[in-house]
């Protein structure tokens, strides 16, 4: 089973796939099972990583607010053209 690394990676190919406007969170750039099988301390701390990443990064994705279970919300900018 790959390391959160790889996991981050595989979250950061993914938002690729997003359309502009687009809300998500992490565990939606994985499919059901794949997130399923990935343990709850590395879940959190991709969670931590990926928040990282986007805070980080000068890519097309923000943080949003959390859900109301704690969840971080990211969304896609709208590129302005």
């Amino acid at each position: 089973m790959p390391d959160v690394n790889e996991f981050l990676k595989i979250a950061v190919k993914e938002t690729k796939n997003l359309n502009q406007g687009e809300v998500f969170l992490v565990r939606d750039l994985f499919k059901g099972y794949e997130w399923n099988r990935i343990s709850r301390s590395e879940r959190l701390l991709l969670g931590t990583l990926f928040l990282n990443y986007v805070n980080t990064s000068r890519g097309s994705i923000q943080a949003t607010e959390k859900t109301s279970s704690g969840q971080q919300r990211y969304m896609v900018k709208m590129q302005i053209t």
